[in-house]
């Protein structure tokens, strides 16, 4: 899902200035629930199944999260920064019956721990993509997936891309990463490792 803070404002009817530390281009893309032919793409092309918890990074009405649990019985993570969209999520997921499998949580996603997650699934800006691959880096274990809609992750090239049309006929890229269990993780702000000769 993709979102800024527009949605909420203050008693006067101006809004607010963004609590998250993200660069100007990052902010102002609108809310936009992700298709629901595109969910259930991106969660095959992870090759979601039963042991895998599935993170989604802004998760608006937490339609990623229900589908994996409904459609594959794996425990999800929703995050959003936006009060309305956690309880809409909350809501969405007892009315699935999906209760028990998922949790979401009103949160910056750069300020959540990834660690648990062994996929996770964006649709955000490409330049929020970039400030976060970083922490995709140093928090998920090895052989972790992530997958994004429509946006790119950096310098970082997909294992796989696909096209996915949507129910209005609108094609777009999903594109899979896996993270690599060979390449090293350096602590953040660490020095390259220039070897001993």
């Amino acid at each position: 899902m993709r979102h800024n803070s527009s949605h909420s404002k203050d008693s006067h009817g101006t809004e607010p200035a963004a609590s998250w530390p993200l660069p100007p281009q990052c902010i102002g893309a609108r809310y936009m629930p992700t298709p629901q032919p595109v969910v259930e793409a991106m969660l095959a092309l992870a090759l979601v199944g039963v042991d895998d918890t599935v993170y989604d990074v802004g998760c608006g009405d937490g339609r990623v999260v229900i589908t994996a649990a409904r459609g594959y019985g794996a425990r999800g993570v929703g995050i959003d920064i936006q009060g309305w969209c956690i309880a809409e999520s909350r809501h969405n997921a007892r009315l699935a019956g999906v209760e028990g499998l998922v949790t979401f949580v009103q949160a910056n996603a750069l300020d959540v721990d990834l660690s648990p997650a062994t996929v996770v699934t964006l649709y955000m800006p490409a330049a929020w993509n970039r400030l976060f691959l970083p922490k995709l880096r140093r928090e998920l274990a090895a052989a972790a997936r992530v997958v994004s809609y429509v946006y790119g992750l950096g310098d970082e090239s997909p294992v796989e891309e696909r096209w996915v049309t949507d129910q209005y006929g609108r094609s777009s890229p999903i594109y899979l990463w896996r993270r690599d269990p060979r390449r090293p993780v350096r602590p953040p702000d660490s020095p390259p490792d220039r070897g001993t000769g």
